[in-house]
């Protein structure tokens, strides 16, 4: 215990600051190295974005709208004929998507409480460099501890003249949980979140539009999987406006109108009943109290850390979508587990250049490594195999032709330097390639391993064969 004016603190050996994936995994990480560990959460569930409002429900979306885009266009295909037709019940599409998030929470719970870890309900705000205050509508109470880890997450971003009034205007939060069908969803950024969710509504009857900045979809991807998606996206009925700078989003009643610029400078003007902003998240550090700390942000609000993923407080620690990298759960996870190991004396390592990332739209898409445009920057000679999912014969069973494998490979050593897939499961398949590349395998070394047949993994394998001298057999 501590004391401050007078009353007493409670101390804890390590307090994590909210209770996302990288927060929850860290506080039972700690919990498990011995530490007397309490994690904060502002929220009624823990979890964070992911499990609540991100990762997990859009997810049960994605399947559920997959299961009816396969019964209406693929039933009969495989032969089998629907009778009597076939009706959508979107509030319970809706509602087993709580369910599953509920289920997942329910387990978070389990888990605090299995390894004793104490949570503290309400915004935990320092009061100074070793002093947290957690308080909530009810109350407030004061705490120290030896070590801080802030795991706050992120946000939604926004463009600075567009008004969320998150009824038709509205961010992922809200789109994961619409009364409705939308008519016509106009998606006002081509990356991860906007294309998921895109997806999802266009299966279920919606005309969906994608406005894009850049010339490309999922720009920070390999261009041949931008290329790719985008195709087979077109294909399902999605309509594109890439090199479109939006300027202007207004609600009129219960229609949005939208007015982007493309390059050219040439108007394009949509209009539809709901307008999805999916321009990026920012980091979520208000509330904090980092200015009653020596803590500082960059330039894009992030928390500045060193190596160890240290502040500039060495006690208080940052992980996740609050400092630089990619904003994606498992990379929070990753920098969980290394902060509770780095504490309790132990030497972990993270290789950021092999934390995978993926898109959930179906085909789906995959990345581990460096890109060739990463590749030509940097001056490295390469060489490249690439194999296409229609050429295997588990694509051709299931009807998922949609896609390729590609291998990127040092041109001296054959060491693996990125992975880029796109088709059907892809984002298991991406397991493979980091498992491969944090051993430093080369492509020789996949190509010679054996893969089950008839598998989508087999792709990966004839990939690395198309890279060791041009050698893939089914293609």
């Amino acid at each position: 215990m501590g004391y401050l004016f007078g009353y007493i603190m409670q101390k804890f050996d390590v307090i994590i600051i909210g209770s996302g994936p990288g927060g929850y995994v860290a506080a039972i990480r700690c919990a498990q190295l011995g530490m007397n560990t309490a994690l904060v959460e502002k929220e009624s569930t823990l979890g964070g974005t992911c499990l609540n409002v991100g990762c997990i429900p859009s997810k049960a979306l994605l399947d559920s709208s997959h299961h009816y885009e396969t019964i209406m266009h693929d039933s009969q295909e495989h032969g089998i004929t629907i009778r009597g037709g076939v009706s959508l019940d979107f509030k319970a599409m809706i509602d087993r998507k709580q369910s599953v998030v509920d289920q997942t929470v329910k387990g978070i719970d389990f888990l605090m409480d299995k390894n004793k870890i104490t949570v503290l309900r309400g915004i935990g705000s320092f009061k100074d460099a070793k002093t947290l205050m957690v308080k909530d509508a009810q109350k407030e109470a004061t705490y120290t501890a030896d070590k801080f880890i802030v795991a706050t997450g992120s946000k939604p971003g926004n463009l600075p003249f567009i008004s969320l009034d998150k009824e038709r205007i509205i961010t992922s939060t809200e789109a994961l949980s619409l009364k409705e069908i939308p008519k016509h969803l106009v998606v006002i950024g081509g990356g991860v979140i906007g294309l998921e969710l895109g997806q999802v509504y266009k299966r279920l009857g919606a005309e969906v539009s994608v406005v894009e900045y850049a010339d490309r979809i999922i720009p920070s991807m390999d261009a041949a999987l931008s290329k790719e998606l985008m195709k087979v996206l077109k294909k399902q009925g999605i309509q594109f406006y890439l090199s479109h700078a939006v300027r202007k989003v207004e609600r009129k009643g219960n229609q949005v109108v939208i007015e982007a610029l493309s390059k050219k400078e040439e108007l394009l003007q949509l209009e539809g009943d709901y307008a999805l902003v999916s321009v990026g998240r920012v980091a979520n550090t208000e509330g904090l109290g980092l200015e009653n700390t020596g803590i500082q942000l960059d330039e894009r609000g992030r928390i500045a850390v060193n190596e160890q993923l240290q502040t500039a407080e060495p006690h208080i620690y940052a992980i996740g979508d609050v400092i630089q990298g990619a904003m994606l759960a498992h990379k929070a996870e990753e920098e969980g587990v290394f902060i509770a190991e780095i504490i309790a004396g132990q030497k972990p390592h993270i290789n950021y250049n092999l934390i995978p990332s993926v898109v959930y739209t179906w085909p789906e898409v995959a990345s581990v490594g460096q890109n060739e445009e990463q590749l030509k920057s940097l001056g490295i000679d390469y060489k490249s195999g690439s194999f296409p999912m229609r050429a295997l014969g588990r694509s051709r069973a299931s009807g998922d032709i949609h896609g390729f494998i590609k291998i990127l490979a040092d041109s001296k050593t054959d060491e693996v330097l990125g992975v880029h897939m796109i088709g059907a499961r892809c984002a298991d398949l991406i397991a493979e390639a980091v498992t491969a590349m944090e051993f430093r395998a080369s492509a020789e070394d996949i190509a010679r391993m054996s893969h089950a047949h008839p598998t989508y993994a087999e792709a990966v394998k004839e990939a690395a064969l198309a890279a060791t001298e041009n050698r893939a057999l089914h293609a």
